[in-house]
């Protein structure tokens, strides 16, 4: 407990989003560096994807528990408190819990500390937003991550990485660019997260929070289809089912990555849900250090709209289309089919292939 004390008391800072970003980025490098130092050494690529996957989900549940964590932990410094009850704690009545209350504290009020000062107990009370965005990461991070080691595992490895896997160097910045994927996508609900409760822009239902859920709910949709549709494919391809050499059908036919249009999508979505959020003044203010100026705009738009552009932009011009296109055109360039397919399907988005 005198680590974790020690940990939440180096980044105690006077802002609650400075409290909740700072153990963030450090949780995620830290992971992927960890990874990194076996993978580099037995040059292994097994565990790349499932740790950029698992990274997202310690992020988005540290994001979401922090701010009860250090109630719980931090209890014994009234400025500690003090800051505590800023950032949502509110006094209640109970007893001491153990952890599974910590970790239903999202979905019940529940008592995080006893005996803080004089007695005084405390509790976390949790925005319907910070439950919905944490559960739209945990959802399509494990769907994701499960779809993603059992092809690693039926594959043996990830030809994306075979000249980079022996270059300890080159490797070692894949993890390090894969920690930095994690905190750029996962800066708007992270940002949410930090949001003190009471705030009286949290309690209305906005236009932001209809369009960006449902923009969430269409990309994830997309991406599932599309990962189904091309899994389905290759297995009808091993079992001698058909003897097509590229997919054409279903979403592929519509624009040549759907999974990849499904995630920009996806993350989009949350950036949308996040952006209603943050415009408001009052927000802008909670998340700032006492006595200071509120957020700006412009650190708004860009908690708010790195990720999604990031994300596209990784896929469309570093590794996803790129790659792909470079392996395709090789196989098939000669094909009158795949020239066709590849002139006339849009490349992203399915409205012209002129265009994307």
């Amino acid at each position: 407990m005198a680590i974790i004390q020690s940990l939440l008391n180096l980044t105690n800072f006077a802002s609650p989003l400075e409290r909740t970003v700072v153990p963030c980025i450090m949780v995620a490098y830290a992971i992927q560096i960890v990874v990194a130092i076996p993978s580099i050494i037995y040059k292994s690529d097994r565990f790349f994807d499932a740790s950029g996957l698992s990274t997202f989900l310690m992020v988005n549940f540290l994001s979401l528990y922090l701010p009860a964590i250090r109630a719980k932990y931090c209890g014994d410094n009234l400025e500690q408190v003090a800051d505590a009850v800023k950032e949502g704690v509110r006094t209640v009545t109970g007893t001491q819990p153990g952890w599974g209350c910590l970790l239903m504290a999202p979905f019940k009020r529940c008592n995080l500390l006893q005996d803080v000062t004089a007695g005084t107990p405390l509790a976390v009370d949790y925005n319907w937003r910070q439950i919905a965005l944490s559960g739209a990461v945990t959802v399509w991070a494990v769907r994701l991550g499960v779809y993603l080691f059992r092809r690693i595992l039926r594959e043996g490895h990830d030809r994306r990485f075979n000249e980079i896997r022996i270059n300890p160097r080159r490797y070692l910045r894949a993890f390090i660019g894969q920690a930095t994927w994690v905190i750029f996508c996962m800066l708007p609900v992270i940002a949410v997260n930090s949001i003190p409760s009471g705030v009286p822009s949290l309690q209305d239902i906005k236009p932001t929070d209809f369009s960006g859920l449902g923009l969430w709910v269409i990309g994830f949709v997309v991406e599932v289809v599309a990962d189904y549709q091309k899994s389905n494919w290759q297995k009808g391809k091993r079992d001698k089912v058909h003897d097509e050499q590229f997919l054409t059908s279903g979403l592929w036919s519509q624009c040549r990555f759907p999974n990849y249009l499904g995630e920009s999508m996806l993350w989009t979505g949350i950036c949308t849900v996040t952006l209603g959020v943050l415009l408001f003044d009052d927000v802008r203010e909670a998340l700032a250090a006492a006595e200071s100026f509120p957020m700006s705009i412009v650190s708004v738009i860009f908690f708010c709209t790195v990720g999604p552009a990031f994300v596209t932009f990784l896929m469309l011009k570093v590794t996803g289309v790129p790659y792909a296109e470079r392996k395709y055109d090789k196989l098939y360039g000669g094909d009158k089919k795949y020239q066709k397919w590849k002139r006339e399907t849009p490349k992203f988005i399915p409205i012209s292939s002129k265009y994307f």
